[in-house]
């Protein structure tokens, strides 16, 4: 039954719901001792007497107090009162992944930047010798001050790496209809963890990747009409390019985020650090591309500018020298129209002899722009 405002958890006051998920109620609460906001996850009664999960929901707990890191939420407390076991947890001010991504994909820049945040973070778990297994957007918040990875509550102690003939002779398949066999989401699944295999850090990065093209293409990687289709997807099917959807996605992206969707975990990226800095590294170069772009074009533009003035000076002084050996000066102002090959539109001589105008068009930044570019020569005798 849900907890009305008001009601009282030890020193935490219950003030609204924040959600329900597969573990637990969650609730934005009031810690009174230290003044402060908190996210309380509760364990529903008819849970609680399933000692099975009660153990889960503990691990989690013991799980999260082991990881610092600014990119995982952070648990503040835990306690039990009345049959009602909880968690109080940092209360992250944002909204989910899944919630952004109703709006569209994210730009390339966040994409990267958060990618590298939640890749960060589960390498810290993963070096604690914990599995995520259900990474995916309604796990991960945005906030302001960047992506917070959240509910360890299907997290388990990893197994080590082995070779993949070790892999297959070692660990049985389990039909993954059993009950607590599969657990997770599963668009976001492995395919080891559709199969009902034991797991290891390499399956949250595989659904890493999947959530990583959904990011940037606003499309889910594996699609299906049902859980068995999305299963079959996930164990089968390569999802669609992400060229054929966002065309200008740099290829070192699309490489890693393919890597990552590798089926064999002998193929994906063999940790989360690998990922994290590849993501940086792409981040860092592509915002080095852009920037080279405006600086190239400035560039042209004013190599373009000197060519055409010093183009405009020659022919004026050619002119001039030619008048000033067959002509007397005349009392007004003479015009001559510059040729048609010559990237002026007009010549103008004073009527002391001695002073030039040439006006003349600018090409600059690529786009063919008509600018005054107007010199004046004062001619010797």
């Amino acid at each position: 039954m849900p907890l009305a405002s008001g009601t009282r958890l030890g020193p935490y006051e219950i003030v609204e719901s924040l959600g329900a998920g597969g573990m637990g109620e969650v609730y934005r609460a009031r810690d009174t001792r230290l003044e402060r906001t908190v996210a309380i996850k509760i364990l529903p009664q008819e849970i609680s007497a399933d000692l099975v999960r009660k153990q889960r929901f503990e691990r989690e707990a013991k799980m999260i107090s082991s990881l610092n890191h600014p990119n995982i939420c952070t648990l503040h407390d835990i306690g039990s009162q009345d049959g009602v076991d909880y968690l109080v947890m940092e209360c992250v001010e944002g909204e989910t992944l899944a919630k952004r991504l109703e709006k569209g994909p994210l730009p390339l820049e966040e994409v990267l930047k958060f990618g590298a945040q939640i890749a960060d973070a589960m390498d810290k778990a993963h070096r604690a010798g914990i599995v995520h297994r259900d990474l995916k957007p309604g796990n991960i918040m945005l906030a302001a001050i960047g992506a917070k990875l959240l509910d360890f509550g299907l997290a388990k102690p990893a197994a080590p790496l082995v070779s993949g003939a070790t892999l297959t002779a070692a660990v049985p398949t389990t039909p993954m209809t059993q009950e607590g066999t599969i657990v997770g989401t599963f668009q976001y699944m492995s395919p080891e963890q559709v199969e009902g295999k034991e797991l290891d850090s390499r399956s949250d990065i595989f659904s890493l990747g999947a959530v990583l093209y959904e990011m940037l293409t606003g499309q889910r990687a594996f699609e299906g009409k049902s859980q068995l289709s999305v299963a079959s997807a996930i164990l089968e099917n390569e999802p669609p390019p992400i060229s054929s959807l966002k065309p200008m996605t740099p290829p070192s992206l699309n490489r890693s985020i393919k890597k990552c969707l590798s089926k064999s975990p002998e193929d994906r990226w063999q940790s989360a650090s690998d990922l994290a800095s590849e993501l940086k590294w792409i981040a860092e170069n592509s915002g080095q591309s852009a920037r080279a772009i405006p600086a190239a074009l400035t560039s042209r533009s004013r190599e373009r500018a000197a060519w055409l003035i010093s183009g405009a000076l020659a022919l004026a002084l050619m002119v001039t020298s030619i008048w000033s050996r067959n002509s007397k000066a005349p009392e007004q102002t003479m015009y001559f129209p510059a040729p048609m090959s010559f990237p002026a539109r007009d010549i103008a001589i004073a009527p002391n002899g001695h002073t030039i105008a040439v006006l003349g068009y600018l090409e600059s930044a690529g786009r063919n722009a008509m600018g005054d570019i107007s010199r004046s020569l004062r001619m010797g005798n």
